[in-house]
């Protein structure tokens, strides 16, 4: 099994993507695609009135401030044109996909933050109504129910709180989460750069291979987004994933490419083989 994890930031090219896809999938190879869709939503926001904020936690990462419109407008554009966009491309590709959000069928379950503490103006401060949550709980056996019926599962969030209420929730932890629950072969994520760069954005300073015990010393030269990428490599190579693979989703046979080693590959450098 390989979980495919593509961002949602502007200049993928989905129908590379979905051409790699189709053929992986011709050949036989287990696939689980996970998508974003960020840079739709911000622009979505925006038009609509209700243009994107962004936090800073305690702890230096950057999230997506969700009151209830973010979460609607979120919705909309993830569950919506972005997800039916893609399964329409593989459809046309011969892939019978099928489009879901965490929520259906509880595919992801986890707890809504009861308040998220940020860094605002220099200064230590608490918001208590955003819909924000983790990944804890994926519902394995449903998509194992698709997967067996011949259809490959394209997933987004948001996902589903314990109390019912829909959460936005980080998409690279919850491919990671993802993957864990199936014990999969590899974990890629394909965004708009080649990789973890050492000293973005030049695309030259590319890093290769980071040992899983050295991962904590790469996270300081993650650039905004790359540092949840990073956390979520973490996390699943924590829950028995051999490998991790940041790539270019911008070039032809993007998933073939990371999965022979292209790109920043965390934990095992073991090239795996997608000849079925």
């Amino acid at each position: 099994m390989i979980v495919l994890k593509i961002g949602g930031s502007e200049g993928i090219n989905y129908d590379y993507i979905a051409d790699d896809v189709a053929a992986l999938v011709t050949e036989g190879q287990p696939l689980i695609v996970i998508h974003g869709g960020s840079a739709l939503t911000n622009k979505v926001a925006a038009q609509l009135g209700h243009p994107p904020q962004f936090v800073t936690s305690v702890s230096g990462f950057s999230s997506r401030r969700t009151d209830r419109r973010t979460l609607e407008i979120f919705e909309m554009v993830y569950c919506g044109q972005v997800n039916k966009g893609l399964v329409e491309k593989l459809q046309q590709r011969g892939v019978n996909a099928v489009g879901l959000s965490g929520i259906d069928g509880r595919i992801w379950e986890g707890p809504r933050k009861d308040a998220i503490k940020i860094i605002d103006k220099g200064r230590k401060r608490v918001i208590r109504d955003d819909y924000t949550g983790k990944v804890e709980k994926v519902n394995a056996a449903l998509l194992q129910t698709l997967l067996e019926a011949g259809t490959l599962p394209v997933l987004t969030p948001p996902a589903i709180s314990y109390d019912g209420e829909a959460i936005n929730v980080d998409g690279d932890r919850a491919a990671a989460a993802t993957a864990a629950a199936f014990r999969a072969e590899a974990l890629v994520v394909l965004s708009n750069v080649p990789g973890l760069l050492e000293k973005f954005p030049d695309e030259s300073s590319l890093i290769r291979h980071i040992p899983p015990a050295k991962i904590d010393q790469f996270m300081a030269v993650a650039e905004d987004r790359m540092k949840k990428k990073v956390m979520g490599a973490q996390e699943a190579l924590a829950q028995g994933i051999g490998r991790v693979i940041f790539a270019d989703g911008r070039v032809k046979q993007s998933v073939r490419r990371a999965l022979a080693g292209e790109g920043t590959v965390i934990g095992d450098q073991q090239i795996v083989n997608c000849e079925r």
